[in-house]
């Protein structure tokens, strides 16, 4: 089934912060990989959605939030999001590294 892809503002926000960083540390040309492969991955959960696991974090919010994994050791990103039948909502892109979200991360 596929469903439309949202990436949210804030997770918008992730993703430059996430190349930025990367271009910075790196290179453009790592910064474009690394974002190509997130962005593959995110538009990947309009077909996959029901495919990924609960994040730790749902039952505290009392979210159904879903987490899909995009990446390698050590460079492992998170990808939050809901669905719905008709829609996947991308809330947050996390380095794996970094604490689980909060109701004010959301």
């Amino acid at each position: 089934m596929s469903r439309r892809v949202r990436v949210m503002p804030l997770a918008e926000a992730d993703l430059r912060g996430i190349a930025e960083a990367i271009r910075g540390r790196v290179s453009i040309a790592s910064a474009r990989r690394w974002s190509g492969m997130l962005r593959t991955a995110i538009l990947d959960l309009a077909d996959s959605a029901e495919r990924h696991p609960e994040a730790d974090e749902a039952a505290a919010l009392a979210r159904n939030l879903h987490v899909r994994f995009a990446g390698k050791k050590p460079h492992i990103y998170r990808i939050l999001y809901t669905y719905s039948p008709d829609e996947v909502m991308v809330h947050r892109v996390r380095h794996a590294a970094q604490d689980v979200v909060t109701e004010e991360d959301l």
